[in-house]
């Protein structure tokens, strides 16, 4: 119950800020950008949109997101209030996913794609990598110059090597963690259970260090460590 109340929590926060109306006129772009493309390229020009910016939501947002829930005492209510660190971080991973996944349905439709479950769950999963990305780099700042210095390496050594695995499937490309998500999503995964085991020792592996980075964040709440 205190779960899916932090979901639907950070749900009406997206809402109110505009998370959901940024991303139904980048759709709305996307889209038209999509039909202006050969329909032959209109498949890989998907592939690409949906990976660099539907499941990348999260290291774009979440830094502006935190920022907001230091300046409005947000997360100094939430660090003395029963809500454990895990539960907050899942509501943020559950509540971005959600964006993302509406926000591939439509483009993945637009794009004439024909794996769209497969597209939407690798959507959910790569948000859920990048959303942990963002939370551990979120943490630790306290502007958002300083967050976007952070950020700016990570989108790309996270987006560009995928990118190029798109259009150059070969074994030394196929062995980039993150690549296995662009074959999720393009539908060109030789081995699809494979590949979301990829995805999912990521996820893992960020949550530990998400875990650790909100704890410390949450611990020097108000500018005194607790």
């Amino acid at each position: 119950m205190r779960l899916t109340k932090l979901i639907c929590a950070d749900i009406r926060f997206q809402f109110k800020y505009g998370f959901y109306f940024v991303y139904g006129v980048f759709c709305a772009l996307y889209a038209f950008l999509l039909f202006m493309f050969p329909e032959t390229w209109r498949g890989r020009a998907g592939s690409i949109m949906i990976y660099s910016d539907p499941a990348a939501i999260g290291l774009f947002f979440m830094g502006a997101v935190v920022l907001l829930e230091k300046s409005q005492r947000v997360l100094n209510a939430l660090a003395v209030s029963p809500v454990k660190i895990h539960e907050y971080m899942i509501g943020k991973i559950v509540s971005l996913a959600a964006v993302s996944a509406l926000a591939a349905l439509f483009i993945a439709l637009a794009a004439g794609l024909d794996n769209i479950p497969t597209v939407l769950a690798a959507t959910v999963l790569t948000s859920a990598v990048f959303t942990l990305l963002g939370l551990t780099a979120a943490a630790k700042i306290n502007s958002l110059n300083q967050y976007l210095i952070v950020i700016v390496p990570l989108e790309v050594i996270c987006i560009l090597p995928p990118i190029i695995f798109l259009f150059n499937q070969d074994a030394i490309a196929r062995l980039y963690p993150l690549s296995a998500s662009m074959a999720l999503i393009s539908g060109s995964s030789q081995n699809p259970p494979q590949d979301v085991l990829i995805i999912l020792i990521i996820i893992a592996c960020l949550f530990a260090a998400a875990y650790r980075s909100t704890v410390k964040m949450w611990k020097s709440c108000g500018g005194v460590k607790l």
